[in-house]
């Protein structure tokens, strides 16, 4: 029986299986999902393949685990910067900085990977539901402030956070990304009377 490097075979376990998807993260974020095989996870983790199938039995196991380990961590992220926040522009501000922080981390690279790549119908699916998920809170903060053609203005506005997004993530600096996209959000809402107290 192989050594175990932990006070239990659960934590043992745990470990491995986290040793796993961060490789196959590093992996999806380098070379897309082509390069996410059982045999170069395994490679990368330091385990052989043969391993990898205790804890995953496909690509697609593997792509959903990644899926499902990454946004619930940002979604905690995000609800720790809002909490106790109440005024939608200042949830709003918030969320704009928490998500930049986090861009600035590469947090949001395994999710870009995702959505690049030809998955299949049901993690694309639960891809989609996770991000309304993540969406949610900006989304409420445009409800309470009365924007018109809320859906199109939330996808507008979503381009421009995914835009800061990336001038984050290829080196731009942080604070001034986060303070010009904040601007033109508040520019986007304020046309409607909705100028901030």
């Amino acid at each position: 029986m192989p050594k175990i490097s932990a006070p239990t075979v659960a934590e043992h376990r745990r470990r491995q299986r986290e040793a796993l998807l961060t490789a196959a993260t590093g992996l999806l974020v380098q070379g897309g999902v082509a390069a996410v095989t059982p045999a170069a996870v395994g490679a990368a983790a330091g385990l052989a393949r043969p391993s990898v199938y205790q804890y995953f039995d496909s690509v697609a196991s593997i792509l959903a685990a990644i899926i499902e380990d990454a946004f619930p961590r940002s979604n905690a992220q995000l609800a720790s910067a809002l909490a106790g926040l109440t005024d939608p522009l200042e949830v709003m501000d918030a969320y704009v900085r928490e998500t930049l922080r986090q861009a600035a981390e590469g947090a949001h690279l395994p999710a870009a990977a995702l959505a690049a790549a030809g998955l299949p119908d049901e993690c694309l699916a639960r891809l989609a539901e996770l991000h309304q998920e993540q969406m949610a809170p900006f989304l409420r903060a445009l409800q309470q402030l009365g924007v018109p053609e809320l859906m199109i203005t939330a996808r507008l506005l979503g381009g421009v956070l995914e835009s800061a997004m990336a001038a984050v993530e290829s080196g731009s600096d942080r604070d001034t990304v986060a303070r010009t996209a904040i601007a033109m959000i508040h520019a986007a809402v304020q046309p409607a009377g909705l100028v901030h107290a």
